[in-house]
């Protein structure tokens, strides 16, 4: 096989980059280049049915309307600690059945509160903070720098972008606070803005000056993709066509999805919004985007909510309703609703599940996935979307590989602060914290050197 140049980009029309993944024949000979660790979250808002996602609460009662002073659990949980085998999955986790052995169910966790302001703000911007109930002077959230940025501090400084940030809010109407939006924030008061129109992710990603007029950066780049094919070996040649087929298949949902925008536009009614497309591939090429970009090394830090918290605007839930729904109002109904809702986490749970296989997929210079090198952890900060209760949140951590014992449910002695799973990832991600937060120590359970 003939040697070729070890280089990380494909480079084309007007400055166009396209960032290359691992390939054994782009690396030095003999050398097995360093993997880099990522951390990406899964935030999912209005909580869950609890009785459909925790273990132990199929029989609980079901929340009568909006019990939005209650804030805490109505049925009956195990206040005290243990560590078993994630044998049967509850009717939501299902999805993850063929990922049993490479997750952690986390039961338990308890987030801060401060007393005064909404409950579906702070769960939303404070879920990855949770700083101590009013010792953030001049704010009325509990809100401080947020666990991906302190984690981008360590790992980000040699990436493209130090952290990104995907929303898979398409609503247009901005009926809600920042607060309810963003889970990403430098400090307080200042967010980091999330990215809602898959386009723009994609123009942050590959932009160009000639991208507005060829489209695709496939296209920009293809003359060089064929010269790097003809040098690769035959194995390489397949990883090569697989990862640039995949950057193929973002562009043309893309291009269809906005296709469908301009012929929607055309018609004589109400400017349409893109909550009418069709949710799951609008979640599922957010999150292409997302496992491209950690591939790549474009970033290693990345947040991904799948939708605003409160937002009563619907949206259209492809295969799961006939009409678009408000999963706010459906989660103050249970009594009535609780089994579409029951359809609604599942359906947030296979968009989960589907980028856990996107990731475990990839392969690493050393041989390992790209899950194996990244903690992508599911979570909401609301335990209920009736209730409104900030404890007992549903968290599931993926992925990790040698560094994580896996296929456990962990259940965390009562009133444990999330705080402390966070410190336990950022001390995995090599972040040398005493403390984060509100934390009184780390999961020790989760790791497979203690």
């Amino acid at each position: 096989m003939q040697s070729i140049n070890r280089r990380n980009l494909l480079k084309g029309v007007g400055g166009a980059a396209l960032a290359l993944p691992w390939m054994e024949s782009n690396a030095a000979p003999g050398a097995v280049a360093p993997v880099a660790k990522r951390m990406a979250h899964f935030y999912v808002p209005i909580g869950v049915v609890r009785r459909g996602f925790f273990p132990g609460e199929a029989s609980d009662v079901i929340p009568k309307g909006n019990l939005g002073n209650v804030m805490k659990s109505l049925g009956k949980q195990d206040p005290f600690y243990s560590v078993r085998e994630l044998d049967e999955l509850t009717p939501t986790l299902q999805p993850l059945g063929q990922f049993k052995d490479k997750i952690n169910l986390i039961t338990g966790m308890d987030r801060t509160f401060q007393e005064g302001t909404d409950v579906h703000a702070q769960c939303a911007s404070c879920y990855l903070s949770s700083a101590r109930p009013y010792t953030i002077e001049g704010t009325a959230w509990p809100l401080d720098r947020t666990l991906d940025h302190l984690v981008a501090d360590q790992i980000g400084n040699d990436t493209p972008f130090r952290t990104l940030e995907f929303s898979c809010n398409s609503h247009r109407d901005n009926k809600e606070s920042i607060y309810f939006d963003n889970i990403s924030w430098y400090g307080t008061g200042h967010m980091a803005p999330s990215i809602r129109d898959p386009r723009k992710m994609y123009q942050r990603l590959f932009s160009t000056s000639e991208i507005n007029r060829y489209r695709d950066v496939t296209d920009l780049v293809l003359e060089d993709a064929n010269s790097l094919k003809r040098d690769l070996g035959y194995a390489d040649q397949q990883k090569f066509a697989e990862y640039f087929d995949s950057i193929r298949a973002i562009e043309r949902q893309m291009n269809r999805l906005e296709r469908m925008k301009t012929e929607l536009s055309q018609v004589s009614f109400a400017e349409p919004t893109e909550a009418h497309l069709p949710r799951g591939e609008y979640i599922r090429l957010m999150g292409d985007l997302m496992v491209v970009a950690l591939q790549t090394g474009l970033t290693n830090v990345a947040t991904f909510m799948v939708g605003p918290e409160r937002w009563d605007t619907p949206f259209l839930f492809e295969s799961l309703f006939d009409a678009p729904r408000s999963h706010h109002q459906m989660s103050h109904n249970q009594t009535e609703m609780i089994d579409d809702l029951l359809k609604v986490d599942q359906f947030h749970m296979e968009q989960f599940a589907y980028l856990i296989g996107k990731m475990d997929a990839i392969e690493q210079s050393d041989g390992t996935s790209l899950l194996d090198n990244t903690l992508f952890t599911y979570g909401s900060g609301l335990g209920d979307g009736s209730t409104h209760q900030y404890n007992d949140l549903p968290i599931i951590v993926a992925g990790g590989g040698a560094q994580v014992l896996s296929g456990q449910h962990i259940n965390m002695p009562e009133g444990t602060p999330l705080a402390n799973l966070w410190l336990t990832q950022a001390r995995m991600m090599g972040l040398q914290l005493q403390s984060f937060a509100d934390s009184t120590g780390t999961i020790e359970q989760l790791l497979a050197e203690r």
